[in-house]
C-alpha cells in the first residue's frame, strides 16, 4: 500500500499558487494602500489576504486570479477597518514616490519645473482620490489604477454592475470638480 504523501501535494498547490497569485503582489499591495492608506497595514493586510487564498486555493474555481484576490483583500481592508474605526490615518504625503516606474528611455528628460509641476499634479490627484468617500475611491482605484472591468468590480465588491459604474461615474465627478476648485483657488 503506497504512503500517502501530504507535503508532495503542499508543495504542488504552494507553487501553483505561486504561479497564479505573485503576478499581482504588486498591484494587491497598491489597492490596500489607497484603501488602508498605511504603509505597514497595507503590507499586513496583503500577507493576510495572500494566507487565505493560499488556504481556500483548492476550492478556487473563477475565471481570474486579480478579481478573486481583491475580493479578499478588499475583505481584510474592511475588517481591518472595523478594527481600528477612528483611529487616525497617515497623511497621502507619507507616501513614498516611486521611482524608476516610467522607464528613461520611454521618456524625454524633463525640465526640474516640468518636474515640479508634474510632481505637484500627481500629489493633488491621490489627495484628490483619497478624499472620496470609500465606496467612489474603491471603485475608482479598482478600474482606472487597476483596469479591472466593471463585471469583475461588481463581483470583488458585490453590488450590481449598474451601481459599479454609477460610483464610477460619480467618483470621475468629484474628482473633476475638486480639480476644478483647486485649478480656480491657483488662479
Amino acid at each position: 500500500m503506497p504512503i500517502d504523501r501530504p507535503d508532495d501535494d503542499d508543495s504542488g498547490k504552494a507553487q501553483r499558487f505561486r504561479d497564479a497569485a505573485l503576478p499581482y503582489l504588486d498591484d494587491a499591495y497598491t489597492l490596500a494602500r489607497y484603501l488602508l492608506r498605511d504603509a505597514a497595514d497595507a503590507e499586513d493586510a496583503v500577507q493576510e489576504c495572500y494566507l487565505r487564498a493560499l488556504k481556500h486555493f483548492d476550492s478556487y474555481r473563477g475565471p481570474a486570479m486579480k478579481p478573486w484576490l481583491f475580493a479578499i483583500l478588499r475583505n481584510v481592508c474592511r475588517a481591518e477597518f472595523a478594527r481600528r474605526a477612528g483611529s487616525p490615518t497617515a497623511a497621502l504625503d507619507e507616501l513614498p514616490e516611486e521611482s524608476g516606474s516610467t522607464p528613461l528611455w520611454n521618456e524625454p528628460q524633463e525640465t526640474p519645473e516640468g518636474q515640479m509641476l508634474r510632481e505637484h499634479d500627481a500629489s493633488a490627484i491621490r489627495q484628490m482620490v483619497a478624499a472620496l468617500a470609500e465606496p467612489f475611491r474603491e471603485t475608482f482605484v479598482l478600474r482606472e489604477i487597476h483596469n479591472l472591468s466593471y463585471r469583475e468590480i461588481a463581483d470583488i465588491v458585490a453590488a450590481p454592475v449598474g451601481t459599479v459604474m454609477s460610483r464610477l461615474a460619480r467618483a470621475r465627478a468629484m474628482l473633476r470638480s475638486a480639480w476644478a476648485a483647486a485649478e480656480e483657488q491657483q488662479t
